[in-house]
């Protein structure tokens, strides 16, 4: 079987969860399989259970986990939706790799690629929002919002007003033409695809994925086990910064507002404690042989008791 991604910072996910006790494992972004078949393989003592909205991917997944096919089950939906609806008991630790599967990345007719005949990037392909409603339908200011807020590009405006006139006289119908928008707009220079940080933006958009994010750490906020561990998996600053946030408050002792004269609370809320000081980056040994970890941060968290 030939294998169509390749996972990022394995050995370092391997080792988050070298401390987990009898239970299941979740990987709520399945993907291809990389990080639960190792998972499955390294940790005899733990059951599988794998999230993910695209049905190519499970179905890859399922054949590549069959030799584990006791101690895994496989759930389509996305990772917020589900969680919260699982059984199984008790569930000891929780994967999310927040990234694009570099399937999805290569595969032409997924519509990421910035050579892509189409215009799609959804992760489910059922979902009812395309990246082409996006550029030829969204009213300017609401296309300025997203290059802002989620592709944090300085020249959102420009680029707003630009798609929009371009689109005014036939449909933006490719990847490959919004790409090329990009390059025209956007300054080149360095070693990302001038592109990158709108592709970014829409397929933030498209798929809910910081939403997505939110509603997966209120999930597990809500249901967590006691020395349950969980990792993951970020590839850019505004996924980071939500998981970032989300630790220090589930680290936080005291959660007295912030202008209170003294501490009132009794400075015993904390849920765990955070386990990576700094986040995990992947080696110089493994950005050379998979460029696209380059982005990857892994953070990990332990909680010490059980949700109430």
């Amino acid at each position: 079987m030939q294998i169509p991604h390749i996972p990022v910072l394995l050995n370092e996910v391997l080792a988050s969860f070298a401390d987990t006790t009898k239970g299941y494992f979740v990987d709520c972004t399945l993907g291809y399989a990389g990080h639960s078949t190792k998972m499955l393989e390294t940790y005899p003592h733990l059951k599988h259970i794998g999230i993910d909205r695209d049905e190519e991917a499970l179905t890859f997944s399922q054949n590549r986990l069959s030799p584990y096919k006791e101690r895994s089950t496989l759930y389509k939906g996305t990772f917020a939706m589900v969680l919260p609806t699982l059984q199984e008991k008790p569930i000891v630790g929780v994967l999310a790799d927040f990234g694009v599967s570099s399937l999805q990345l290569d595969k032409q007719e997924r519509g990421f690629s910035f050579a892509s005949e189409k215009l799609d990037m959804r992760m489910d392909s059922n979902a009812s929002l395309t990246a082409y409603e996006v550029v030829n339908t969204y009213a300017q200011d609401k296309l300025e919002y997203i290059f802002n807020l989620y592709g944090e590009i300085r020249e959102y405006k420009k680029l707003a007003q630009t798609v929009v006139k371009i689109r005014s006289k036939e449909p933006i119908k490719s990847a490959k033409a919004l790409s090329q928008i990009a390059k025209e707009v956007l300054p080149s220079g360095g070693k990302i695809h001038p592109a990158t940080l709108m592709f970014q933006a829409i397929r933030i958009e498209v798929n809910n994925e910081l939403g997505e994010i939110e509603g997966l750490l209120d999930a597990i906020e809500a249901t967590h086990y006691k020395d349950e561990i969980i990792s993951l998996i970020t590839f850019h600053s505004l996924e980071d910064r939500l998981v970032k946030n989300r630790f220090k408050k589930w680290a936080a002792d005291c959660i007295c507002d912030s202008h209170a004269i003294r501490c009132t609370c009794g400075r015993n809320h904390a849920l765990g404690k955070i386990l990576t000081r700094k986040p995990i980056v992947a080696t110089q040994e493994e950005l050379k042989m998979n460029p696209r970890s380059r982005s990857a941060k892994l953070r990990s968290f332990r909680f010490d008791n059980d949700s109430k």
